[in-house]
């Protein structure tokens, strides 16, 4: 079986110096290895198909078998790293938090030691009127689940 800290090591070193970062790693007992990667940009299919074929590189298929997939965390995946929330400053945010209450809003900042403040705006579904904005700090460890949210 391919070893999880071997490849996390071979990822972050290819990363470095790169404006892309690893999100996470998972690798099954049958060797399917799942890689989900990020970038303070973004990142591009080549970029995914670079770090897949690098991995590979690495790799003896002769003695070890694995399916190998490399791709975005994409805005669905929760995230998982610091960076995730650095890099969404500005954009809409869905939190699911540990008291069992959602928020959605705009994160508006994250400190990596104490949380992110976002602006909410709630809206009354009976009457279709928006409240006032609200800004709100939550800490990470009040959040259970944070991921991109799309507006329409």
């Amino acid at each position: 079986m391919v070893d999880k800290k071997d490849l996390k090591r071979l990822i972050n070193e290819k990363l470095e110096g790169t404006e892309f970062f690893l999100v996470d790693i998972t690798v099954s007992t049958s060797n399917i290895i799942n890689v989900y990667l990020d970038g303070d940009n973004g990142i591009v299919i080549s970029d995914c198909m670079e770090i897949s074929r690098y991995l590979e590189s690495h790799y003896d298929r002769e003695q070890e078998d694995f399916e190998l997939t490399v791709s975005s965390a994409g805005i669905t995946k929760p995230y998982t790293v610091f960076r995730q929330y650095k890099k969404n400053i500005g954009k809409h945010v869905e939190l699911f938090l540990k008291d069992n209450t959602k928020k959605i809003g705009v994160l508006l900042s994250a400190d990596e030691n104490k949380g992110i403040e976002i602006e909410t705006v709630t809206t009354d579904s009976k009457k279709k009127k928006k409240s006032e904005p609200e800004k709100i700090f939550i800490s990470f460890e009040e959040i259970n689940i944070a991921k991109g949210y799309i507006v329409f």
